[in-house]
């Protein structure tokens, strides 16, 4: 039997029938323009990440659900004023919840708006809720917003409901108080330790 290989220079210089039958003529022109490194889309310098994230260690494995969602909300809050002072809005949340040995559960939601709004970012406890983390020993929580874009070429959903209105007016004082005097200086009450 003779087998004659075709070098991988030469196979990568034409995209070949078997992946347009695959892919697409359009998707299996960009997979053969990736894979030679051509990539026509302009670099743009100090773009926004994608995503952003903030995480929760625990000084020892926690077992209180109420410690969890503490801490979650917390993770909302900080992610969503990061969110505002750059100008983002994130269209989902990701949730991942490690354990104390070591292994991982990750869930994920799409927000129903884009949005950079703490109340509206609170879904990730919902996730929270939905993992069930009863007798669970958590080592570390992480929150996740992801599909980032600007905030200015977003389009919020007018409503009238005075208690939203009041809420993002109350958002404003406090990141203006949080840039004012640093990070972790306001928030809500459940999330700043108890006095002992």
């Amino acid at each position: 039997m003779v087998r004659c290989e075709i070098p991988l220079s030469d196979r990568l210089r034409s995209p070949g029938d078997s992946p347009q039958r695959v892919l697409g003529t359009t998707a299996a022109r960009l997979a053969h323009d990736r894979a030679l490194g051509i990539d026509e889309r302009p670099v743009v310098p100090g773009a926004a990440p994608r995503t952003m994230s903030a995480s929760r260690r625990f000084d020892r494995d926690e077992l209180n659900p109420d410690q969890h969602h503490r801490a979650v909300l917390g993770l909302v809050q900080a992610l969503g004023g990061r969110l505002r002072t750059s100008g983002e809005v994130a269209q989902a949340l990701t949730l991942t919840v490690t354990y104390a040995d070591r292994t991982q559960t990750t869930r994920t939601r799409s927000l129903t708006e884009p949005t950079a709004h703490t109340p509206a970012l609170a879904a990730a406890r919902a996730i929270l809720t939905g993992f069930g983390l009863q007798r669970a020993r958590v080592r570390t929580l992480a929150v996740r917003a992801e599909r980032l874009h600007p905030a200015e070429d977003t389009v919020h959903q007018v409503t009238f409901d005075a208690h939203d209105d009041k809420l993002r007016r109350l958002e404003t004082a406090l990141d203006k108080a949080a840039t004012r005097y640093g990070p972790g200086i306001t928030g809500a009450a459940s999330t700043f330790p108890r006095a002992g």
